[in-house]
């Protein structure tokens, strides 16, 4: 039998029947299944349980996204994409280094307290599929790569000594937020990111800033 659906939205619920632009669409199933995805988990989540949340059907969801996996991959690929331009435009805000350091900190705590999507990327029940596990390392790396190239810049550093150390200041801080938040943590959030970003920039300062002439 022949489901091929000529005009997905013709199937949504009377009361979501306003058609959306596609990337408005797309955006909202990608909110919507995070959502579905940090309360349930991937595993026992399936396809029904979003197009329910968002209010849409099923080959309004499978037009957007073939697969469940997909769908993962894509919202694993949008949480990343905020969390490396958050992150990198902290760093990028200031030139004084120690507020770098307790900006990005700052970053990444609030990006675990605010952001659902925190959880669907660092708790995941998939982590240990190697296809996500390169994924996740993927943004690991391209975080981390976005610390070092500014102290590379601003030290001098070769460009694998300076990713190594955002390798490294980027693991810190990523599993002291998860500590803060999983363990709930009654050190205050400020006292939190004071203490991290006062250990981290211990270790940087260690490499003086190399000024350039104008």
């Amino acid at each position: 039998m022949d489901e091929t659906v000529e005009d997905p939205d013709a199937y949504e619920r009377p009361s979501q029947r306003t058609r959306l632009p596609r990337e408005q669409r797309r955006q909202q199933l990608l909110e919507v299944a995070g959502a579905v995805f940090s309360t349930k988990g991937y595993h026992a989540t399936v396809m029904d349980d979003i197009a329910e949340a968002a209010g849409v059907s099923k080959p309004v969801l499978y037009q957007h996204f073939p697969s469940k996996l997909e769908l993962y991959f894509a919202l694993l690929d949008s949480s990343a994409e905020q969390v490396i331009s958050m992150i990198s435009l902290e760093m990028q805000s200031t030139e004084d280094n120690a507020e770098r350091v307790t900006s990005a900190i700052s970053a990444f705590f609030n990006y675990v307290n605010d952001n659902q999507a925190f959880r669907l990327i660092f708790e995941s029940d998939l982590i240990p599929d190697p296809q996500v596990s390169d994924r996740f390392w993927q943004m690991h790396t391209r975080l981390a790569e976005a610390v070092g190239e500014v102290i590379a810049i601003d030290t001098r550093l070769p460009a694998e000594e300076g990713r190594l150390l955002g390798v490294s200041l980027v693991g810190m801080a990523q599993v002291g937020a998860r500590y803060w938040v999983n363990e709930e943590s009654g050190i205050s959030r400020e006292r939190a990111i004071e203490l991290l970003s006062t250990l981290a920039w211990r270790g940087i300062r260690g490499f003086p800033r190399v000024r350039t002439s104008a």
